[in-house]
């Protein structure tokens, strides 16, 4: 009888999950290459939506699409004037946080879905989940915590945490893209894109890919020199360093 009421559920979700919508994307570029010139370069998302059998697709649909490049752990420092003078009072340690985040949609989220669902898809900068560590414990805190605050407030400033809810456009009902930029200064590594797609304040399709950022042409050797071959890495720039000052010194000197 449990066999029985087993193979029944699994054939009624299989059911369910064949008449699902399903998305289909695809990056421009997979592959971003730094190099000496590397100014920053705006990807392109492209997609559709596409109806399991027997299903029809909604009139409209909401798309987020969640950008997180490689983890990190980082720390902030609260200063305070003491004695008149500026000194560390306080710090929290963010635990493998991405070191890049981007997070874009049609729409401003609060329209898309109830603030439940938001807060459980992780969507907006507010509901992602930043783990810090307070005293022996791991945990995220609220969003308007003045470390949290301060920690995603540095990274906008570098560019490096975006949100903006007017980067992906409905061409057709069905059909979609989206611009995913990533800055000159954009850690190298692998980037994981997951897609949500939205219909009625629920989400009903998933689907995930990703790009690599890598270091390319000079930029590239003297990266894998100085992880390769640090003694030699480190000797050879100092070198170089000596003989440029002797180099300064011997066209700037007075006879």
């Amino acid at each position: 009888m449990i066999a029985r009421a087993a193979l029944v559920l699994a054939l009624t979700f299989a059911a369910a999950a064949a008449k699902a919508e399903r998305l289909v994307v695809s990056l421009s570029n997979e592959r971003v290459a730094v190099t000496s010139n590397f100014v920053g370069e705006n990807l392109v998302l492209f997609g559709t939506v596409q109806a399991g059998p027997g299903k029809e697709l909604a009139d409209s649909y909401d798309l987020v699409v969640t950008v997180a490049g490689p983890r990190e752990t980082l720390r902030t420092r609260r200063k305070q004037r003491v004695l008149g003078i500026f000194v560390n009072v306080d710090s929290r340690e963010f635990v493998r946080v991405p070191s890049y985040l981007a997070i874009i949609g049609n729409r401003p989220f609060g329209q898309i879905a109830g603030p439940e669902i938001l807060r459980r898809q992780q969507v907006g900068m507010d509901n992602f989940i930043l783990t810090q560590r307070v005293g022996a414990d791991f945990a995220d805190t609220v969003s308007d915590d003045p470390f949290r605050k301060a920690f995603v407030r540095l990274k906008q400033q570098h560019n490096l945490y975006i949100q903006s809810a007017a980067a992906v456009t409905f061409l057709t009902p069905s059909v979609f893209r989206g611009s995913v930029p990533v800055p000159a200064n954009a850690p190298t590594g692998l980037y994981g894109v997951d897609v949500k797609l939205f219909a009625k304040g629920t989400v009903v399709a998933q689907t995930t890919t990703s790009f690599t950022v890598t270091k390319a042409g000079v930029e590239q050797y003297v990266a894998e020199a100085a992880q390769d071959n640090s003694l030699l890495y480190g000797l050879a720039t100092m070198s170089m360093a000596l003989a440029v000052g002797w180099l300064a010194s011997v066209a700037f000197r007075r006879d």
